[in-house]
């Protein structure tokens, strides 16, 4: 629900811990389609844009990659990448670094895999109607 006003805002960037930005920049680059728009001298926060909001990616020393479905260290977020074939979508995320799930939930509407530090991920052909 909005203010009689209207949002206060609208969504700019999700933020992904990881232990090195570097590690995930040509990935979710390569996966989604998007181009590097910002990085901190240090690269500790890199930005990812070019479909919807920005994808930055943020250093964290203390990453601990999630244990998908199970913990103890539960996933927090994931994406929901729309592709056309499932078979061919998940060749490509594995040629890019990705590895499946040993957990498939739905695997003839969607598969989960993992980036390449952990982070579950699911491509999907399901639609809104």
């Amino acid at each position: 629900m909005t203010s009689p006003e209207g949002p206060v805002g609208s969504l700019a960037s999700i933020s992904i811990d990881c232990p090195d930005p570097d590690r995930l920049v040509p990935f979710y680059r390569d996966l989604l389609g998007l181009e590097e728009v910002f990085a901190t001298p240090d690269r500790g926060v890199v930005a990812l844009a070019g479909a919807g909001p920005m994808v930055t990616l943020m250093r964290v020393d203390t990453y601990v990659p999630p244990s998908w479905p199970h913990g103890p260290q539960h996933q927090q977020m994931h994406f929901d990448v729309a592709v056309d074939d499932l078979d061919t979508a998940v060749k490509a995320a594995l040629a890019l670094g990705a590895t499946e799930a040993g957990f498939q939930p739905a695997g003839h509407a969607w598969r989960v895999l993992l980036d390449p530090v952990g982070h579950p991920f699911c491509l999907s052909t399901v639609r809104p109607d």
